[in-house]
């Protein structure tokens, strides 16, 4: 099968063809159908998180059941399932009994610490697997299985009540659908902020009530304008540490800022405003397996509908590229059905 692999240095990617081994006691085989492609998958192709050559990418796959092992209930051939980046928890530690599950310190992860579903086939743990409802297009779904939880959770953990404010700061791949799980599932007014106009207009066009270019005017001050005090709520998905400071700045007063993307660098805290303030700051990972299927839900009922675009696996390379350089708009997802066969069509 055809596979996207981290390349023999660790330092980028390839397309390999690669042989699957056979099932273990608790795991099913899927057919991929569609494998979203997203930032952290470049952290991990580029070692940032340590060099892992060889492993398959990818933790944003959904795909059809081919065969469980014996024993498996929670699963059956035809069911549609997701890759997650949450793959597999201990089961046992307090973190996994009490609702954290995503913070298990035996975590595995799909495309990192196990081979994801950036690839024709994948191998996962049954009981693990979020099964997709009915009436989610699979395209979609993959967007949902980490960009959509991820700020679906966000969103949940800062506690927002209908028509409080709440700020978007980047509105890219996970900005827009944290736009839409704010505004159609929380039914908060929403301002999303970013440095591209393409990326606002698309924040506009699936539901901030406004929408602000930090390049162009100070967010800060528009913010307070706009909420009077300042937002309730900030949640960060851009990967910039002007915009983590621009978030503690943009809050009133018992707000929360809930942390998100993962730039390198730490960001300024300045303790007498979050002390007198009583601000929150939130880290928030991905999502359990409970929170994928409430956003897949909300996915289903078309209360959320996120913005993809399909590419072919022999494409992988050109959109790592793309994503580097900043130019995706919404997700890029590969359909592991289509193929490039040079003439410049998809199959």
């Amino acid at each position: 099968m055809k596979a996207v692999v981290v390349n023999q240095e660790g330092t980028g990617i390839e397309v390999v063809e690669k042989e699957l081994r056979g099932l273990k006691a608790g795991e099913a085989l899927v057919d991929v159908e569609y494998c979203g492609v997203c930032h952290t998958d470049l952290h991990v192709a580029h070692g940032d998180f340590g060099k892992v050559p060889g492993r398959v990418l990818g933790h944003e796959g959904i795909g059809i059941v081919r065969e469980v092992a014996d024993g498996v209930t929670s699963l059956k051939p035809g069911d549609r399932v997701s890759i997650a980046w949450f793959f597999e928890g201990c089961g046992r530690c307090e973190y996994c009994i009490n609702g954290q599950e995503t913070l298990c310190r035996d975590v595995i992860n799909a495309g990192y610490s196990a081979d994801g579903g950036m690839a024709e086939q994948c191998i996962v743990t049954a009981d693990y697997a979020v099964k997709v409802p009915e009436g989610l297009d699979p395209a979609q779904a993959s967007s949902i299985t980490c960009a959509g939880v991820t700020t679906y959770k966000a969103i949940k953990v800062g506690k927002p009540q209908p028509g409080q404010w709440v700020v978007i700061y980047g509105a890219g791949g996970l900005g827009n659908l944290a736009v839409q799980y704010a505004k159609k599932v929380f039914n908060t007014h929403v301002i999303a902020i970013d440095i591209n106009d393409d990326k606002l207009a698309l924040a506009k066009e699936v539901g901030a009530d406004y929408i602000i270019n930090g390049k162009k005017e100070d967010p800060v001050a528009k913010i307070k304008e706009l909420s009077g005090l300042g937002a309730h709520i900030a949640v960060v998905t851009a990967v910039s540490k002007v915009a983590f400071n621009q978030a503690i700045d943009s809050v009133r007063a018992a707000g929360k800022v809930v942390a998100v993307g993962l730039p390198s660098e730490t960001m300024d805290l300045p303790i007498v405003k979050t002390v007198l303030d009583g601000i929150e700051v939130i880290g928030s990972l991905v999502g359990t397996r409970e929170d994928l299927k409430e956003a897949f839900q909300f996915g289903a009922e078309g209360l959320v509908v996120p913005v993809v675009q399909t590419r072919t696996i022999d494409e992988a390379p050109e959109i790592f590229k793309e994503m580097e350089e900043g130019k995706i708009q919404g997700r890029m997802v590969i359909d592991m059905h289509s193929h490039s066969c040079g003439c410049g069509h998809k199959h």
